[in-house]
């Protein structure tokens, strides 16, 4: 609790944006000083960590190899297998794909996906291969947590890509609303739920939203936006699940 009241304070009180040479750039406010260098590098590193592609990996290794129940009588063997299925599915795949369309100049530009425009096959092309990840893990009998969070990442890149329509939405809050979400319902339905993955749940949401804002172009309302959309498409998987 103490993290989120820290994250609002911390927010600026004004923004705006200006168009440049190099699109969307972000313009400060009499009140608000401009991010040191050092802020910006951690604002980027925390952004790299933890990228929208990595996240599904890091909450799968968690079920797969950290929690005690989740996954217990599997072999080590079928939980490397199925940790690889997701790291394919989930951010391999996209990531090549990306790289593809923008190494052949195929509508992307930039690798970071800069515009609407250029996240909208990206957006398709992921949420085609997240569906295809729980329908697979759906249907080889895997534990129900492991089928509640892909499916609540599968609603997650569905939800960033219709509000993709109005707004530009932050895809890493979208994914850190998600987990976080994922980690508050894991504690209401587990008896045996240890707080660590939660609290680190709430630490990386702070940081990846108060690093979108430090060094990204979207406004606040893309970033709470992106952020609470995560959260309720992690939410509405439990009607499934």
């Amino acid at each position: 609790m103490d993290l989120v009241i820290w994250f609002l304070v911390f927010l600026p009180r004004m923004e705006h944006f200006s168009v440049g040479p190099q699109g969307l750039q972000r313009l400060t406010s009499r009140n608000e000083p401009e991010p040191s260098r050092f802020a910006k590098a951690i604002g980027h590193f925390v952004s790299y960590i933890f990228h929208p592609l990595f996240i599904p990996a890091y909450v799968s290794y968690y079920l797969l190899f950290m929690h005690p129940f989740v996954f217990a009588g599997y072999s080590e063997k079928m939980r490397v297998f199925r940790l690889a299925n997701v790291i394919l599915c989930t951010a391999f795949l996209p990531a090549l794909s990306i790289f593809i369309m923008w190494r052949l100049k195929l509508v992307i530009s930039s690798i970071q996906l800069k515009t609407q425009r250029e996240r909208i096959i990206p957006y398709v092309i992921a949420l085609t291969l997240y569906f295809w990840c729980w329908y697979v893990f759906k249907n080889v009998d895997s534990p129900p947590e492991m089928q509640l969070f892909l499916l609540g990442a599968f609603l997650s890149v569905c939800a960033a890509w219709m509000l993709n329509i109005p707004m530009r939405v932050s895809m890493h809050t979208t994914a850190a609303g998600a987990v976080l979400a994922f980690f508050l319902i894991l504690a209401f339905r587990d008896a045996t739920f240890d707080a660590l993955p939660l609290s680190i749940a709430i630490l990386v949401a702070g940081l990846v939203c108060t690093a979108r804002l430090l060094v990204s172009t979207h406004t606040y309302k893309e970033i709470y936006v992106g952020f609470f959309a995560g959260v309720l498409a992690q939410w509405v998987a439990t009607w499934f699940v």
